[in-house]
């Protein structure tokens, strides 16, 4: 595990996926159909533990340009700016269950924030972050 610092609050646009893990892809699908998919573009996952024990998972992603998402009325989280743990997931399409592997180890650490929810951040064609704010 390494950790990285957020040096500023990142706003992204959501669409809720129907179902976890089944729903995944096509919350990912939609997101994509509404703006044109770029390189520069930050895409996530969001996702979080539901009062009745289900996993809430949303697929993200943040504006390139001011007003890109406004037209479609879409929900929007915060990502905090701060410090997180984050563990590297390579080639990640070809190993899905990798994902779920690290936020295990994730979410078993004593430094993170209970009330954080587990980050995927889709930074290359190949490799997922996936992390977790830490405490403080």
């Amino acid at each position: 595990m390494e950790t990285t610092t957020l040096q500023n609050d990142l706003l992204v646009y959501c669409i809720t996926a129907s179902s976890f893990p089944e729903g995944v892809k096509q919350a990912h699908e939609r997101l994509h159909a509404l703006v044109p998919f770029d390189e520069k573009r930050k895409y996530f996952g969001l996702s979080w533990p539901a009062a009745d024990g289900r996993i809430l998972y949303k697929a993200a992603a943040a504006e390139l340009h001011p007003g890109e998402f406004s037209k479609h009325d879409l929900e929007t989280k915060v990502i905090s700016k701060g410090e997180y743990l984050f563990i590297d997931v390579y080639d990640f399409m070809k190993d899905i269950p990798a994902i779920g592997n690290a936020f295990q180890q994730l979410i078993h650490d004593s430094r993170i924030d209970p009330a954080g929810f587990c980050i995927e951040w889709y930074m290359k064609m190949d490799l997922c972050r996936c992390m977790m704010k830490m405490k403080g």
